[in-house]
């Protein structure tokens, strides 16, 4: 299954890094058109399960999510790095 974030939700305070930040992505998958919201963890087990997952901006541009832990083991995603700025995770729009 492959699905897009829409949107993301943060936590507040202070990380190891800011994609442990996420509280929730909301996401929707293009193929059956279900949407729903995982959190980081859930999103994380997701892609290292095999799930494909990205995010897209405004012009078309995707960029791929992978799953990455930090040297203290903390779960997280973080978009693969390209030249386009408006698709980076850390750049999405706040879910209202």
């Amino acid at each position: 299954m492959s699905v897009i974030i829409n949107c993301i939700k943060k936590d507040n305070g202070n990380h190891e890094n800011p994609y442990v930040a996420f509280k929730s992505m909301n996401w929707l998958n293009e193929a059956d058109q279900k949407t729903g919201s995982a959190n980081r963890v859930e999103m994380y087990d997701f892609v290292k399960d095999g799930g494909e997952d990205y995010v897209k901006d405004s012009a078309g541009n995707k960029a791929k999510l992978v799953a990455k832990t930090t040297d203290k083991g903390t779960k997280y995603v973080k978009t693969v790095a390209d030249d386009v700025k408006s698709d980076n995770l850390l750049n999405f729009k706040e879910c209202s």
